[in-house]
């Protein structure tokens, strides 16, 4: 019984240091990525700057030059870059949690195939689902990713609601969608070709409050449902389906929910920002290994690990080679991917523990 109680309290300790590192990482990573780029800026610049846009009575002197790149350009992508960053870790967790796969992520299942054939779709046919130009991409992206999580979830269940079939019919629809993506790149002109494989890379260029603020519109309304499916995601992470089903959990409506919300997150994610890899895959199994497994938690706490990662390769892809700027899809790819090599080798084949 005091075993039982000191690791409970152990874990408690673990979550709380968890917690209070990742909010000042993120803090620390925010302010220095406002104040480094093409033009440096001193720290206590970019603070006056945000004060005195959330405090405009106080007059505080602020250079209108300053103003511009850290209001208009900077802050805006940072706040995509962890808004974007939250959404995908949290998608990828609760992916993970309801498939029973730890190899499963928002962009592995089929969804990202959808978006950016989608976005393939509106670059080289010209079909626009928004009826505005300027939203073309987005809303063809969004549109397809939506319609590939639903066809995902029709076809699952005909062949029965379990984590394999949704599994399989996501790498059968994903190789599908590429092998239609790669044709429509094979008769597009240069300039559409690039406008596609670009957005493919992944990139945070352009973000503006406004799309910022929907993405976290979306993460914000989804997270409380999640966590609301948060024991049901732990027994049937724990147990499978016979043990859930044992304790009351109906594990086909649960799975279909999960799926549904998760896919509508990333969706909106990508239809932004592009094709972003490897950060729902990898900000779960860090949060696991360092917080536990317990849903109620991992959720929101590979949102913020997400919110790190995305923030951190954005911040190193903007200013390592200054003036150029490295897309962050391919930044994430770079650190994401040794690390969770890493991680397979180091855990082997405890995931859930």
């Amino acid at each position: 019984m005091n075993d039982t109680m000191e690791e409970v309290s152990g874990m408690a300790r673990r979550r709380i240091r968890f917690f209070a590192v990742s909010v000042g990482l993120l803090a620390l990573l925010a302010t220095a990525a406002a104040s480094m780029g093409s033009v440096s800026l001193d720290v206590g610049e970019v603070l006056r700057v945000i004060v005195s846009r959330l405090f405009p009575f106080l007059e505080l002197a602020v250079e209108a030059g300053s103003d511009v790149i850290v209001w208009h350009f900077r802050l805006p992508r940072i706040a995509m870059a962890m808004t974007a960053g939250a959404g995908l870790g949290m998608s990828g967790a609760v992916m993970q949690g309801v498939l029973r796969n730890p190899l499963v992520s928002p962009t592995t299942v089929g969804v990202a195939g959808g978006a950016v054939l989608g976005a393939a779709v509106a670059v080289i046919l010209g079909f626009d689902l928004a009826g505005a130009a300027r939203f073309m991409v987005i809303a063809n992206a969004f549109v397809f990713a939506m319609a590939t999580s639903a066809l995902i979830l029709l076809l699952g269940r005909l062949r029965g609601v379990t984590p394999e079939s949704f599994i399989l019919v996501g790498i059968a629809l994903m190789s599908f969608f590429g092998a239609f993506t790669a044709l429509l790149q094979f008769i597009a002109t240069e300039d559409q070709l690039m406008r596609v494989v670009h957005w493919t890379f992944g990139t945070l260029t352009g973000s503006t409050w406004n799309n910022t603020g929907l993405v976290l519109a979306i993460s914000a309304v989804s997270l409380p449902l999640l966590l609301r499916l948060a024991w049901d995601l732990n027994a049937m992470a724990s147990g499978g389906d016979e043990v859930a089903a044992s304790l009351g959990v109906r594990c086909g409506r649960v799975r279909v929910l999960c799926m549904l919300t998760a896919s509508l997150i990333t969706a909106t994610v990508i239809s932004f920002t592009g094709l972003i890899g490897f950060v729902g895959l990898v900000a779960p199994h860090i949060t696991r290994s360092l917080s536990g497994s317990d849903h109620r938690y991992l959720i929101p706490f590979s949102a913020l690990t997400g919110a790190v990662l995305l923030l951190l390769g954005d911040t190193i892809g903007r200013t390592a080679f200054t003036p150029a700027i490295i897309p962050v899809g391919i930044v994430t790819s770079f650190i994401g991917a040794p690390f969770f090599l890493y991680l397979l080798m180091t855990r082997k084949g405890q995931y859930w523990q």
